[in-house]
């Protein structure tokens, strides 16, 4: 357990560091709104909104799922606001794909 927050607290440490140094600036605001992205990449990525599953490898083609729909978004100059409401539409579907699969796998 020791070994895991240990890890964690260098990852977070060096995911700040890139921030950092990707923006020219520290700024307190700098992570805003990363919470949904990171949610929405477990779910994308197979993890179940009722626990037990979900891989690394899964989380990881989530968040490179989030990250070309964040980009792609961006370069084609789709509003912020349009954004988090696609982000969130993204998230919805995944949630729902999750419970009716778990529900069609409870009823057989």
């Amino acid at each position: 357990m020791f070994f895991a927050y240990t890890n964690m607290g260098f990852i977070a440490a060096v995911a700040a560091l890139v921030t950092t140094a990707r923006f020219n600036s520290a700024q307190p605001t700098a992570g805003q709104n990363y919470e949904m992205d990171a949610i929405a990449s477990c779910f994308i990525g197979g993890a179940s909104a009722y626990g037990g599953t979900g891989t690394v490898s899964g989380a990881v083609i989530g968040a490179v799922f989030m990250g070309v729909l964040n980009n792609g978004m961006s370069i084609l100059g789709v509003d912020m606001n349009w954004q988090r409401a696609v982000k969130g539409l993204v998230l919805l579907a995944a949630v729902i794909f999750d419970v009716v699969s778990k529900k069609k796998k409870a009823v057989k």
